[in-house]
């Protein structure tokens, strides 16, 4: 038995979709532990693009059970349209092979509604969130008044807190935000009968694991986001509302922590983030604009252009003392093919200092300034290479250098978009 994280450690939109496909193949089980429908995993198979945004990617493979765990927010209305687009692609999905944690919490339309008009009213303040009502539903989970899966098998439970949330919700919406009040009956309509649909799949996935672990199966764990979106470690206030890293595997599914045995980390070879927030090696210039264009750097969920920039080793070290990583996975390499000059960013000065560390003070953050390792680019095609011997020296070395600065073995490095454009230096499981 042995069982598998895969973290981002940088601020999502490491590839994350694509590493677990691949490792899907080893694993009995992929479990999907925090976050919501405001990130999404985009993999080409055979030619063929798919997005998910809820249900875990490993869904692509026959015969492998999907889990959505308790830590995830769950968007009915987005669940059962992925499910409906995998029916469409030939993929059938049913209570064998997804299932949806009875504890997982529910969003609601009036999470989006108090999620869209918090953003419009703060006007250039604004965070940058997706307006999926991610924010909101974690907060009525903490709240102790959020709606869970199990409650939409009992409507009398269901229409009890829905009427209760909206008196206080609808007196915020109209009184502070300025906003429209929502109706209760036709959110019951439509939640009970989305309810119908998803009552197969609702069941104790804590349960479930424990069975599978009892067993001796392989289980994949996944996140979302990355590292420095968490809500305790990451550029607070500029984050996500749960905790993509890798301890939350065990309390976002319900297992003991010393089930989990290898921690993986997804490093972009350069670096993007979506929405506000500080970003010490930022490109604003024609680098900034190749590297987005080659990676197609826009979110699967928003459309959205991410920023781009150089490789912050800094972001990437504390993700490894922060996740306690044991190897490195490397994604898009081959989208730096072509520059001259690469930079990696290996530390930051502030105020006068040098420090190797990503300051908490987002005044401080603000300040850093970039202290950049220069090294040659490579122009060589790297899409066909499947050994670390058949890339370039230049990308060799690049890949040391992520090694030497993080103190993490590399053990995937991905050099293209398919799932067969992948070099396995060693299997992680």
């Amino acid at each position: 038995m042995s069982n598998l994280v895969v973290v981002g450690t940088q601020w999502g939109d490491e590839g994350k979709g694509k590493v677990v496909d691949l490792l899907t193949a080893k694993a009995d089980m992929v479990v999907r532990y925090q976050g919501g429908n405001n990130a999404g995993h985009t993999l080409v198979v055979e030619g063929r693009q798919f997005i998910f945004h809820l249900i875990p990617s490993g869904i692509l493979y026959k015969g492998k059970k999907c889990l959505i765990g308790n830590g995830v927010v769950v968007d009915p209305e987005v669940l059962i349209k992925e499910m409906e687009n995998l029916k469409k692609a030939g993929i059938a999905v049913d209570s064998k092979r997804l299932s949806l944690s009875e504890r997982a919490h529910i969003i609601m339309p009036y999470h989006r509604a108090i999620d869209i008009a918090r953003e419009a009213a703060k006007g250039r303040d604004k965070i940058g969130t997706t307006g999926r009502g991610i924010g909101p539903c974690y907060e009525d989970k903490v709240a102790r008044c959020g709606v869970r899966t199990i409650d939409l098998t009992d409507p009398e439970v269901l229409g009890e807190k829905v009427r209760a949330n909206l008196k206080e919700k609808n007196f915020y919406l109209s009184k502070f935000l300025g906003a429209e009040p929502l109706d209760p009956a036709p959110i019951l309509e439509q939640y009970l009968a989305m309810a119908e649909t998803l009552k197969p799949f609702i069941s104790d996935v804590s349960l479930e694991l424990d069975g599978a672990l009892k067993k001796g199966g392989n289980v994949l764990f996944e996140g979302a986001q990355g590292t420095h979106l968490d809500i305790d470690h990451g550029t607070y206030p500029f984050v996500t509302s749960s905790n993509p890293v890798a301890a939350n595997a065990a309390i976002g599914t319900g297992i003991g922590p010393n089930q989990l045995h290898h921690i993986l980390g997804i490093v972009k070879a350069y670096t993007t983030r979506v929405g506000a927030g500080p970003f010490v090696t930022e490109l604003d210039d024609e680098t900034g604009n190749y590297i987005q264009d080659r990676g197609k750097e826009f979110g699967a969920t928003t459309g959205r252009r991410r920023r781009c920039g150089w490789l912050d080793l800094v972001v990437v070290h504390d993700s490894a003392r922060l996740n306690g990583l044991n190897s490195l996975a490397i994604t898009k390499l081959d989208v730096l093919t072509g520059l001259e000059r690469l930079k990696v960013c290996v530390g930051y000065t502030v105020e006068g200092e040098t420090i190797n560390y990503r300051p908490s003070s987002m005044k401080r953050m603000g300040g850093c300034k970039p202290v950049y390792q220069e090294m040659p680019g490579w122009q060589e095609d790297i899409s066909k290479a499947r050994t670390v011997d058949q890339l370039p020296k230049n990308a060799r070395d690049y890949i040391k250098v992520i090694e030497d600065k993080t103190g993490i073995p590399v053990s995937i490095i991905s050099v293209g978009p398919g799932r067969e454009d992948t070099i396995v230096v060693k299997e992680p499981f």
